[in-house]
């Protein structure tokens, strides 16, 4: 009489798995993400165009309120060397309507800017100019 066998198994006795249901699953995902994606809203900087005319620059130059991050993490507002917390301080008696530009050193951390960001949301201010510098 014969033995029955188990079905799950061959006849080196490795185990039978049927994985065709699992890669239908993981096509089907895979297509709903390629599908998404596109949809999502990923916060993206738009950069301004490298050619800038003479009038342009006199006028970034010439404008109301200035922070520059230098490389070493220090700060000044419109020339004047300030520390984080009166920078804070002095941010609360500009008026609003001045869009502030932000200069930072290539060589700046990230942190320093990010503190200055957040310093001018807290202060009230809406927009802010970011200008990188190349050194």
């Amino acid at each position: 009489m014969k033995k029955l066998r188990n079905s799950s198994f061959d006849e080196d006795g490795h185990s039978l798995i049927n994985i065709t249901p699992l890669i239908d699953v993981i096509f089907v995902v895979l297509i709903m993400f390629m599908l998404i994606a596109p949809l999502l809203n990923v916060e993206h900087i738009k950069l301004a165009s490298a050619s800038k005319s003479a009038k342009e620059i006199s006028t970034l130059k010439s404008h109301n309120l200035q922070i520059h991050i230098y490389e070493n993490n220090t700060l000044t507002l419109n020339g004047k060397k300030i520390t984080l917390q009166n920078l804070s301080h002095e941010l609360h008696l500009l008026p609003k309507q001045t869009v502030p530009q932000v200069l930072c050193d290539k060589k700046a951390h990230f942190g320093a800017y990010q503190q200055v960001k957040i310093m001018l949301e807290n202060a009230g201010f809406k927009q802010m100019d970011l200008i990188l510098d190349a050194k």
